[in-house]
């Protein structure tokens, strides 16, 4: 079972956990969140196996002040009025990615934006240490009620983690509220801890409501990552022209002939897998072929959720937008 560690005592364990890519459940001013390092695929994609069952849906990245956020991401004037208003506080911004930020591609889905919020307390001061974003939906698994204390989480995922860092009932006990700038407007992807009422005050008009075409939050994923290229799912073979996205250490016929090859994992390793999905898919993506061949990936663990993005992918285009 995990340890569980009272706020004051549990810096240097959770930082040693995280600098060694795993995760740590940690307590915010919303509900307790799972926390891995950003930047590290590995810690990543160890949220979404402890979370169990996952889908590959872009996660809230957590920074300890501005200046992290800049790094992150492209502030306009509206978004940096909410955040200087807000922040720290429960308020998630949905903001372009700044090129370069390090931020890992399974934190965004392989999206061009990200989520950003800056958390109260021991998270803000755990990040700060750090120096640098941590990636941290709800502490509990997929399709459970969020956690609000230090022994729900235990509860629920001790099993699965090592640290749950107690700092006691959270204070707002629900998730944070999303919104996103659109040109002049500013639109509400989520209700959470800030009521819609007191952004309107501080925005001077009324935020839209509904998911627009394109938008994507944590959450509410609107459309599958999809590529340029074709994407073949359980491919026995490889035709002309096409990419292979291979994964273990034997290859389907014809390997030798594609027009670019990556493996998500020479070892079979489902972890390493997810970390490398993303980054994978776009750079065969951009070598040209027509198509991109997947060999078979097994459904076990992570393996439920990788088949679940490369289905996304592969879907008819028309039907992108699908999930809710």
């Amino acid at each position: 079972m995990a340890e569980i560690i009272v706020v004051g005592e549990a810096m240097e364990r959770a930082l040693a956990l995280l600098e060694g890519g795993d995760v740590v459940a940690i307590p915010t001013e919303t509900v307790y969140g799972l926390a891995g390092d950003a930047t590290n695929g590995i810690g990543v994609a160890r949220i979404f196996e402890a979370k169990g069952r996952p889908r590959f849906n872009p996660l809230i990245a957590h920074v300890a002040d501005m200046a992290m956020a800049e790094r992150i991401a492209l502030f306009d004037p509206l978004s940096r009025k909410l955040a200087e208003t807000f922040w720290p506080g429960p308020l998630t911004l949905v903001l372009p990615q700044r090129p370069g930020n390090g931020i890992h591609p399974l934190v965004t889905a392989g999206l061009d934006t990200i989520a950003l919020r800056m958390p109260q307390g021991f998270g803000g001061d755990l990040i700060a240490r750090l120096g640098r974003p941590l990636a941290a939906p709800s502490a509990n698994s997929s399709g459970r009620i969020s956690a609000t204390t230090a022994q729900a989480v235990s509860d629920d995922l001790g099993g699965r983690i090592r640290l749950v860092v107690d700092g006691g009932a959270t204070p707002v006990g629900l998730e944070s509220t999303i919104v996103k700038v659109e040109g002049s407007e500013v639109r509400l992807l989520r209700p959470g801890g800030i009521a819609a009422g007191e952004i309107e005050l501080v925005l001077g008009k009324a935020l839209l409501r509904g998911i627009a075409v394109g938008i994507e939050a944590p959450g509410m994923l609107a459309s599958h990552y999809a590529p340029g290229a074709a994407v073949r799912l359980n491919a026995q073979t490889v035709d002309a022209g096409e990419a292979l996205l291979a994964f273990g250490n034997r290859r389907v016929d014809g390997w030798q002939g594609a027009m670019a090859l990556l493996n998500l994992s020479e070892a079979g390793d489902l972890r390493e897998a997810a970390s490398n999905l993303f980054a994978y898919m776009q750079d065969l993506d951009r070598s040209g072929a027509a198509t991109i061949a997947v060999e078979p990936i097994p459904f076990e663990g992570l393996g439920e959720a990788i088949n679940d993005r490369l289905s996304r992918a592969a879907a008819p285009r028309d039907n992108i937008g699908s999930e809710t």
